[in-house]
């Protein structure tokens, strides 16, 4: 009787080599391509399996799902997480180091002595002082002091001031993360943030202030706006602009009120050209009006400081 030898594999089954790992004998092939792939190369398809130069080609060409307003969809608020995390932290760092507050908060203009305390800057040249604030090139502190909040031991709100704006971030930021995708979102936060600084620089150059307040009245703008457009409320608007509009005017005695309009205003503008966009050229007008509206700003703090330093 004859035998079969079991040394070779069977006809129209023979084994070769992973094309990505040579030395690896695979029986396995793509159902795409018919390239050989070993266990490690080896993708799950909805039929067979697939190589991975041929998932990435598949994912190429497959279409990502939008939301109603062009941003991809988000299964998590991934940068409202983020956002938190920097203010809080932030915060601990005030805590061990209070002197980064005058280093990084909103001012204008001002004058520091050597031994670190601050004067109004009168406009006129003081031996001895060092000019300091955003009119100076220190434009980061348009920004950074959007993380800052007050110490505990700082006026009347105290610990108030951070956990009102991590409170409205959580609840804004959300509901907005999850309606524009995480790159879109993040273009309000930080042009609502930059607003606010920038109308707090041309109104009270001389006065110092710190918060996320701006930024969160933007997002507050944003939500009103992006809402009516949808026709859906996940918030009742009531508890949204009411309370923000009564908060700003309340607390102007003793808060930037300057920052918390031009928060407001500039959320409120660019969430008009994302919820308004055509959408045939929905991101290239979305775009467009977040670099026009930074271009505004920058040009307003420009204008301001060369009036403020000749």
């Amino acid at each position: 009787m004859d035998t079969i030898s079991t040394d070779q594999p069977p006809a129209g089954n023979a084994a070769g080599t992973c094309y990505r790992h040579p030395k690896r004998e695979t029986l396995l092939r793509c159902t795409r391509c018919d390239r050989h792939i070993c266990p490690d190369c080896m993708r799950e398809a909805p039929v067979g399996h697939r190589c991975p130069e041929c998932v990435r080609s598949d994912n190429r060409t497959v279409r990502q799902a939008r939301t109603v307003f062009g941003g991809r969809l988000v299964a998590r608020p991934l940068v409202t997480y983020a956002l938190v995390a920097l203010i809080l932290l932030a915060y601990l760092v005030e805590l061990v180091h209070p002197a980064v507050l005058d280093q990084f908060d909103s001012l204008g203009t001002g004058l520091v002595d050597d031994a670190g305390q601050r004067y109004v800057d009168d406009g006129l040249a003081r031996p001895g002082y060092e000019a300091v604030g955003i009119a100076h090139g220190e434009w980061y502190r348009l920004l950074t002091s959007s993380f800052l909040h007050l110490l505990p031991t700082q006026g009347a709100l105290g610990v108030l001031h951070i956990a009102f704006n991590l409170w409205w971030l959580w609840e804004l930021g959300r509901v907005l993360e999850e309606r524009l995708g995480h790159s879109r979102y993040l273009a309000v936060y930080l042009l609502s943030a930059l607003g606010g600084g920038v109308l707090g620089f041309l109104v009270s150059p001389h006065q110092a202030a710190v918060g996320a307040s701006g930024a969160v009245y933007g997002l507050a703008g944003c939500y009103v706006v992006l809402t009516r457009r949808l026709h859906h409320h996940p918030i009742d608007p009531q508890r949204v602009l009411i309370p923000f509009v009564i908060w700003m005017v309340l607390s102007a005695g003793w808060t930037s009120w300057e920052g918390h309009l031009g928060g407001l205003l500039v959320g409120g503008l660019v969430g008009l050209g994302f919820a308004y966009a055509p959408a045939r050229r929905r991101t290239a007008v979305q775009v467009g009006v977040t670099v026009a509206v930074a271009v505004l700003l920058v040009a307003l703090v420009v204008l301001k400081s060369l009036a403020r330093t000749g």
